[in-house]
């Protein structure tokens, strides 16, 4: 089950994706940056700015019972065609179990209902090789375009010497 955002679900939102990104647990999934950075990924504050801005939403995923908060995901309508996704999140003792599949698929779904995108565009960590792999599986092409890594303690504390981020797209049919 998915629904978008509302200020109601901010803080548990932020707990979730810190979680999910950084914290001890992460460990548990596939998908943890705790070897790369340190510190929060986002807060509070942070998360209610995007559920309030305009052409922004949260795609929150549930568990059967709807109660389990499994996923979530943001997405924004940066212009006529094009939709940037970030913020993916898969909680992670319940990463392979197809969550972020259906997540991703959602998503792209909501990006050519919603927002009338014929592209989607994100930004994943280089180092980060085994996920840039599992989006190019799911149609996402390596774009060869790289930005660095922003240094702002609000985004997270490196860990390592740098960071850059790759921009990877994919055409939505």
């Amino acid at each position: 089950m998915f629904r978008v955002a509302t200020n109601n679900d901010c803080k548990t939102l932020a707990d979730f994706v810190n979680t999910a990104y950084r914290g001890p647990s992460s460990s548990a999934g596939w998908t943890t940056e705790s070897h790369l950075l340190a510190g929060l990924r986002t807060d509070e504050e942070m998360i209610s700015d995007l559920v309030n801005r305009t052409n922004s939403n949260l795609v929150l995923a549930f568990g059967g019972d709807s109660k389990k908060l499994l996923g979530s995901v943001h997405l924004e309508r940066r212009s006529e065609e094009n939709c940037y996704l970030g913020m993916f999140t898969v909680k992670p003792t319940n990463q392979t179990q197809g969550i972020g599949k259906a997540l991703l698929a959602y998503a792209e779904q909501f990006a050519r209902d919603v927002y009338k995108s014929s592209t989607m565009e994100m930004t994943v960590i280089t180092a980060r090789t085994e996920l840039i792999a599992w989006y190019v599986r799911r149609g996402y092409r390596q774009t060869g375009k790289i930005i660095p890594f922003p240094v702002d303690p609000r985004f997270g504390v490196l860990k390592v010497a740098s960071l850059e981020m790759e921009v990877l797209d994919k055409l939505l049919s």
